[in-house]
């Protein structure tokens, strides 16, 4: 069986672990739970045997933590794998146990990143191989909104592949959340251009969007979803998909991203990596 792996955060009370293993049950996924602690015992300049007990002893107590959490989730018999792993950058473990039978990963969200930091939600949404849920503090309702947004002017088959993806995955969501899907397509008018008065910048988005009809009449067909769930609108894209993710109120914003690596990594951001700066909202991000 596939498994769903839970990454357990001990500051906000892990809105992660009761998302994950509800996502768990409703998707039929094994859940895995972990989490991690670390502190730098060559600091303390103690002895071999003294370091090991203190590493022993930190190791478990966030084990016995972890269990008491998953246990008010779960309940005492609830026979899912936790386990606490001794690492500083935890990204590259993560990363790793992803690559074997894992659909998804769930993380509750952090949003701190700067030139000489990057977060690990920044090197999970850039480098791990499946999707990533990052998830806010917000409880899910049955009823609400999840919105996918896709980029339906790319020529590219890699990314016409994805936006397939994204709405496929995110189709399936809103069944499992009794929720209504909308798809956003965000048509972002060259700035340049519109500042420079060679363009009317409504004009060129309406003409843009009559080109995209076709293309918005094959994808809905092939998406199994009417015209109607279908949004368009101009602005940069990643301003316009939190302006309109909180104006429909969506409790889940499913999108592709494409990682980069390098000094790329640190200086420039992706469309899924802009909006997430600003989402306040549960967010799924998916790669080619």
């Amino acid at each position: 069986m596939s498994k769903l792996l839970i990454v357990a955060d001990i500051e906000d009370k892990c809105a992660a672990t009761a998302r994950g293993l509800a996502l768990a049950a409703e998707m039929d996924l094994e859940p895995e739970v972990v989490a991690f602690t670390y502190t730098d015992l060559k600091r303390l300049k103690v002895d071999s045997d003294t370091a090991a007990n203190i590493k022993k002893q930190l190791l478990s107590e966030r084990k016995a933590s972890l269990e008491a959490r998953v246990a008010s989730i779960a309940g005492e018999k609830h026979g899912i794998r936790i386990q606490v792993v001794w690492a500083e950058d935890i990204h590259n473990w993560i990363i790793k146990r992803a690559t074997k039978d894992c659909d998804v990963v769930v993380k509750s969200r952090h949003k701190s990143e700067s030139l000489a930091h990057t977060s690990t939600d920044w090197h999970l949404l850039r480098e791990c191989p499946v999707p990533v849920l990052l998830v806010s503090k917000k409880r899910w309702k049955r009823g609400s909104q999840v919105m996918a947004t896709i980029d339906l002017g790319t020529s590219s088959r890699v990314k016409q592949k994805l936006n397939r993806d994204v709405v496929l995955t995110a189709r399936h969501y809103a069944e499992m959340l009794a929720a209504e899907l909308k798809v956003l397509c965000v048509i972002d008018v060259p700035a340049v251009l519109a500042e420079l008065d060679i363009i009317d910048p409504r004009s060129w988005a309406e003409e843009q969007h009559k080109a995209l009809e076709p293309k918005l009449i094959d994808f809905a067909e092939l998406t199994g979803l009417p015209k109607s769930a279908f949004i368009f609108k101009r602005g940069p894209v990643g301003k316009t998909i939190v302006s309109e993710a909180s104006r429909l109120n969506a409790q889940l914003v499913v999108m592709g991203t494409v990682g980069r690596k390098g000094v790329k990594a640190q200086l420039l951001g992706n469309t899924a990596e802009a909006a997430l700066g600003l989402l306040r909202t549960d967010t799924l991000t998916l790669k080619p």
